[in-house]
């Protein structure tokens, strides 16, 4: 039986046996989905899914920083199709009987909703002088996922413009294309206004963003800097560089974007070392930011 076949069959089970919500049927179909191309890039049919599979997924998903809560869904997902194929007789044992979620040895950083993201941008006050300074550190932050010290890092002339991609340099100096949303791009153009009207040292020509002294900032004012955004906009959350981060990689996720393509985004290794996990096409990296963002709909 084909795979379309097969998910018609369990669609309906979750509709018509199950009785479940329009919410929790597409919230099962996004996370199978993502589980479908992982498989599909490993080779495996779903119908030869072994438990050890499923639990190199959920290190994937935990490698990009997904939330524990989102993975348990996860899990609850890949449980519920498994149950129905056992049910629909496509398998004689289920090889999520004893799948947990991977355990994490450390506290991921809380993820912010688009409207908690969207209060802090609308909350910065345009009329101090780092107001669109730190406007644009946000969208950048929570529009390309970058670390903070990738961010302080940022050079101008790794900044296509016309082609709308970032070079980036992560940690062991590799460096990667990101792509950059239309909203990161304007605001950095409202940025260079107010940027080139500063007295900037040598030195620090090239750096993007700049304190009011002329100087390249250091990851403890972005840190600082955050913060503050945050509490201005009544954000209750303990709110870091990495907050964005990660609220980048789960919306991504949640929207339907690639897995793979995600952890290509944030500048990850494979844990499977082998060339179909570290080859992908850039500008199908792009079209996935630009179509499973938020802040690109």
């Amino acid at each position: 039986m084909g795979i379309e076949v097969l998910l018609k069959k369990y669609h309906a089970y979750l509709l018509l046996e199950k009785s479940l919500s329009k919410n929790t049927i597409d919230a099962y179909k996004r996370d199978l989905n993502t589980l479908l191309e992982y498989l599909e890039q490993i080779d495996v049919d779903v119908l030869d899914v072994k438990k050890e599979h499923l639990i190199d997924f959920l290190i994937e998903l935990c490698n990009i920083g997904i939330q524990p809560r989102t993975q348990a869904r996860v899990v609850s997902g890949i449980k519920s199709f498994y149950k129905f194929l056992v049910y629909d007789k496509q398998l004689m044992q289920n090889p999520t009987i004893f799948l947990e979620p991977p355990k994490i040895g450390f506290r991921l950083p809380e993820v912010l909703s688009v409207d908690e993201i969207n209060r802090i941008v609308q909350s910065v006050d345009l009329s101090k002088p780092e107001g669109q300074r730190n406007k644009t550190i946000v969208e950048v932050l929570y529009g390309s996922g970058l670390r903070v010290s990738e961010l302080v890092n940022l050079k101008i002339s790794n900044i296509f413009f016309e082609e709308r991609f970032m070079k980036v340099e992560g940690k062991g100096s590799k460096q990667r294309l990101v792509p950059l949303s239309d909203e990161s791009l304007k605001q950095m153009k409202f940025w260079f206004l107010n940027r080139n009207l500063l007295k900037i040292q040598p030195g620090n020509e090239d750096f993007l963003f700049l304190n009011r002294r002329g100087t390249k900032l250091t990851r403890a004012m972005i840190f600082s800097i955050v913060k503050k955004m945050a509490l201005d906009a009544g954000i209750k959350k303990n709110v870091s560089p990495h907050t964005f981060r990660h609220s980048f990689a789960t919306h991504l996720l949640e929207g339907g974007a690639n897995l793979r393509a995600i952890q290509q985004l944030l500048g990850h290794e494979s844990i499977m070392t082998t060339e179909i996990y570290t080859h992908i096409d850039v500008q199908f990296i792009r079209e996935e930011i630009l179509t499973k963002h938020p802040r690109n709909k």
